[in-house]
């Protein structure tokens, strides 16, 4: 076989091969695009969630709330159960978180989405809300060449803006919120931006706050204080005894920047009716509070606590077993219930969280991340709805 005439076997050969290749390319397109279309017409749709009809919560005993942890939920039927799961048990109250770094990223770009998700569905279950406003996005904090910040970083620099996004919230769920606090256990240093807690920067933060959620609903309650109770001495890094700091709030002037008080009541290994004292962390520690509120000239004010409860895990030495955690959680509701005619609400920490935390914090929750009820669930139901 002479030289042309291999060369030209080759190259036929090569021409057969690609051939061959681009028609095996061609079939598997083809395939792919049957494959496509049998998934888009066999699989089923996904569900379309949408707002169910009015409904009203049945309880025998208004007062029971409870904290629930739609923040970080993303998937809507999810929401929309957890909620139908509140009004079920009998409560008519939800505290939920609404961050400020998620809802407005950038300034005046606002994000209402997932919070319109969760307040629609709310008030489609009847449940009255209260949102806590908080963490700062990153444009609102100072500047961090100096000291790093956190979400939780606020100065004066930033209030006005704080202000702002307080206004432009309570604007458009005006009607559909009941209360708006402001920040979360500001006498904690790791709810301050880890740095030294002022009782000043927290009065001067309401006093910029109060007036501009007020312009947008005169009728929206604004709630101070969600301190945590702590025992903290003077001088500890890690925060201020939370009955200092609420009196140095009203030394600072904070009395007529808001309209109601939030109030952190844990029991930790203590029954409900257990007698408050200074050195003590109840539940009845609200007491103390109360006092201090009435020292100062505002006994009229009403008290919210929006979170409170027992936990009852086997792995933390802070935790009740299970059937002490209902027996106290029982007991608590009824406590504020028979003595407590100025507090408006005890919302239990934690309904349910989207994802499992890994830790004790599960024990807290009345509903798993699977949406099963835990007994607790079922007892509180039982005693609110007969």
């Amino acid at each position: 076989m002479t030289l042309v005439n291999c060369t030209f076997h080759v190259s036929r050969f090569a021409q057969s091969v690609w051939a061959s290749v681009v028609a095996s390319r061609r079939l598997t397109f083809r395939l792919l695009v049957i494959l496509i279309f049998l998934w888009a017409v066999e699989s089923p749709p996904w569900p379309l969630i949408t707002l169910p009809p009015a409904q009203t919560v049945r309880t025998s005993h208004p007062i029971v709330g409870v904290h629930t942890r739609l923040t970080d939920e993303v998937d809507i039927w999810k929401i929309r159960r957890s909620l139908e799961l509140v009004r079920e048990m009998g409560s008519p109250w939800i505290v939920e978180f609404f961050p400020w770094a998620y809802y407005e990223p950038d300034k005046n770009d606002f994000r209402w989405e997932h919070a319109d998700l969760v307040v629609d569905h709310a008030r489609a279950q009847g449940l009255t809300v209260i949102a806590r406003l908080g963490l700062v996005p990153g444009w609102a904090r100072p500047p961090d060449e100096i000291h790093p910040t956190t979400f939780n970083t606020i100065d004066e620099s930033g209030y006005a803006d704080m202000g702002d996004f307080a206004f432009e919230f309570v604007k458009r769920y005006k009607g559909r919120v009941h209360a708006v606090i402001v920040w979360n256990e500001p006498n904690l240093t790791f709810e301050w931006g880890f740095r030294p807690v002022d009782p000043q920067g927290y009065a001067d933060l309401l006093r910029a706050v109060y007036p501009r959620i007020k312009q947008a609903d005169p009728n929206m309650l604004v709630l101070a204080g969600a301190l945590a109770p702590t025992l903290e001495p003077d001088g500890s890094p890690n925060g201020m005894n939370d009955l200092v700091f609420m009196q140095r709030m009203y030394d600072a002037g904070a009395a007529p920047y808001f309209d109601a008080l939030s109030v952190h009541a844990y029991g930790l290994l203590s029954p409900a009716d257990e007698a408050p004292a200074p050195d003590r962390l109840n539940f009845r520690r609200v007491e103390l509070v109360r006092e201090i509120m009435a020292r100062n000239g505002d006994a009229a004010k009403p008290v919210y606590v929006t979170e409170a409860g027992w936990n009852d895990s086997p792995r933390w030495n802070q935790s009740v077993r299970p059937a002490q955690r209902i027996e106290y959680t029982l007991a608590a509701y009824q406590w504020a219930e028979a003595h407590w005619p100025w507090c408006k609400v005890v919302a239990m920490w934690a309904f349910r969280y989207p994802a499992t935390m890994g830790s004790y914090h599960d024990n807290f929750t009345f509903v798993g991340v699977d949406m099963q009820p835990r007994p607790i669930y079922f007892q509180v139901q039982q005693w609110a709805t007969r």
